[in-house]
């Protein structure tokens, strides 16, 4: 059952967590529930650059990669239309970007998903991570993240049982409880 909410979110929506936690596809279905525009900021940065993340990594430098991910992502903030956003994993973990995040007004959403789960995912996929090559570094990686992600404003736990739709009922719910708040403190 995929209900839709009438009203797009008065906020953008900003969807974080490690990779392999599901943020592209609880973003998109969530876009969809709220019958809203969707943006995952990988992909908007390899279709302005014309090549992969990995690619601009590789070529160029993990700094300079965040350099124009921190530049993407503020122009996706400034487009109004676009009101739920994937960000790539590490792009939270940037303070600049968590500003930026806040300055929109942006609720922000982590999707707190086990290094376990992530790994699978990870070695699933066909494409290339470009920062978990390995295993190894991957569960380091994810080790230094996981106090970033925890800044967020919304923990959503993910699990192999959880489906996005799932997902995205408890986003929604929580979403609904935040502006319930506000109107009582209003």
């Amino acid at each position: 059952m995929s209900e839709t909410i009438a009203q797009p979110p008065p906020q953008p929506i900003v969807i974080t967590g490690f990779m392999g936690a599901g943020k592209t596809t609880v973003a998109r279905a969530l876009a969809e529930r709220l019958a809203c525009v969707f943006v995952d900021l990988d992909q908007f940065i390899c279709e302005r650059e014309k090549r992969t993340i990995a690619a601009i990594i590789d070529e160029e430098g993990l700094h300079e990669f965040r350099r124009i991910e921190t530049t993407a992502l503020r122009d996706v903030l400034k487009n109004d239309s676009a009101r739920v956003l994937a960000l790539g994993g590490g792009a939270w973990t940037i303070e600049r970007n968590r500003k930026l995040i806040s300055q929109h007004g942006a609720l922000s959403v982590w999707l707190d998903a086990s290094f376990e789960l992530c790994w699978q995912r990870i070695i699933a996929e066909d494409d290339s991570r470009p920062l978990a090559r390995d295993r190894k570094r991957a569960q380091q990686l994810f080790l230094e993240r996981i106090g970033i992600y925890q800044l967020a404003q919304l923990r959503i736990r993910i699990d192999e049982a959880k489906s996005a739709l799932d997902t995205v009922t408890e986003i929604t719910q929580n979403i609904s409880k935040l502006s319930d708040q506000r109107e009582i403190n209003g």
